[in-house]
């Protein structure tokens, strides 16, 4: 039971996520294509949703469904924006955070 509440939540997270993107980037950007420029505020969004996702037992304090709530949000907002923008920075993200999650599961 809780577990279809849990995924609810993660998928209007996504959703959320995904509008607040898209809605950032027409504002941010007026052309409809850049290529290889990195947004250093995407980039933080990135790194920061996809350690909480992928590292989320790291947060003890903070219940797991939560955590990752907030990182689903939070990857969605860079996945969602304007078409050509956001790919590298989720890249950059997801690897630093599948990085620390490899060493911790292999060294701890």
């Amino acid at each position: 039971m809780y577990d279809q509440i849990f995924y609810l939540l993660y998928i209007l997270s996504f959703v959320i996520g995904s509008i607040a993107g898209l809605v950032f980037s027409y504002k941010k950007y007026t052309e409809p294509f850049i290529t290889r420029n990195i947004d250093l505020i995407a980039l933080i969004l990135a790194i920061i949703g996809w350690m909480l996702v992928l590292n989320y037992p790291l947060i003890s304090i903070i219940p797991s469904f939560v955590t990752i709530a907030i990182g689903v949000f939070l990857i969605a907002i860079v996945i969602g924006m304007r078409p050509g923008y956001g790919r590298y920075e989720t890249i950059i993200g997801f690897a630093l955070a599948g990085l620390i999650w490899i060493l911790r599961t292999v060294i701890l």
